[in-house]
């Protein structure tokens, strides 16, 4: 009798590497109680745990700074690092982690850029993010802007956002932009669409840093899962990162 067997999809394969090479996570929420990311130094250490048993040596937290909802400032986000930081002598949890933020690109965006009160990581790189529905009419002269302050824009999660497509990114990185994707896009935990831009953009050669952008548990499964997926294994390995600049 003819038996007849299913290949397993290449995103069942089994993971056959983690981020260790990587380094540095560049974008996460993981101080506590300062943003829609962890809550309390409990779960902070949870996802830090999770991050460090995939291999992550370094870990910068990334807290959005956001005019209508997170209005924090680097006395917030450093009162939550120090914070952090207790907790992990506590535990006795050895690993570095620094603070930036994630800037939102609203009204407020520009005159921070303007009078240098945006939040850097490593040689001067400043992540930020769009609105998820409207395209920003400025985004161009707010990059030169950012250049001409010596600063390094990173543009966080471009997959995500709907409105944009392969060619208007590629001018953002002409002008001097780099982009960040968010690694678990590549599972399809944020739809097909943006799991399908998401390759696009490493078929492109477009991607100079990867990312968990962790908030919570679900987060860490997903990062866990994109460890198997074929398109992570080609943008970790088959094109320079900068991750590692930061570490």
């Amino acid at each position: 009798m003819l038996k007849f067997f299913k290949k397993k999809p290449p995103e069942q394969k089994e993971a056959t590497f983690n981020y260790e090479s990587l380094i540095v996570d560049m974008h996460s929420h993981v101080l506590p109680g300062i943003d829609d990311g962890a809550q309390t130094p409990q779960e902070s250490i949870a996802l830090i745990r999770r991050m460090m048993a995939l291999g992550i040596k370094k870990i910068i937290a990334t807290p959005h700074i956001m005019a209508d909802y997170y209005k924090n400032t680097p006395e917030t986000i450093n009162n939550a690092l120090e914070i952090l930081k207790a907790e992990l002598v506590k535990e006795n949890i050895s690993i570095k982690v620094e603070a930036a933020a994630e800037h939102y690109f609203d009204e407020t965006f520009e005159p921070r850029v303007e009078n240098r009160k945006v939040m850097t990581m490593g040689d001067n790189y400043v992540l930020f993010e769009f609105s998820f529905i409207n395209s920003p009419p400025n985004a161009i002269s707010v990059i030169k802007k950012m250049m001409e302050n010596r600063y390094k824009p990173i543009l966080a999660h471009p997959e995500r956002y709907p409105y944009m497509d392969i060619e208007q990114l590629r001018k953002f990185k002409t002008w001097g932009c780099s982009l960040q994707l968010n690694t678990i896009s590549l599972t399809g935990y944020y739809g097909k669409d943006a799991k399908k831009k998401a390759e696009d953009l490493i078929d492109n050669d477009m991607i100079d840093f990867i990312s968990s952008d962790m908030h919570h548990l679900r987060h860490a499964d997903a990062l866990e899962h994109a460890l198997k997926m074929p398109y992570l294994e080609k943008v970790m390995f088959n094109f320079p990162l900068k991750n590692s600049l930061l570490k």
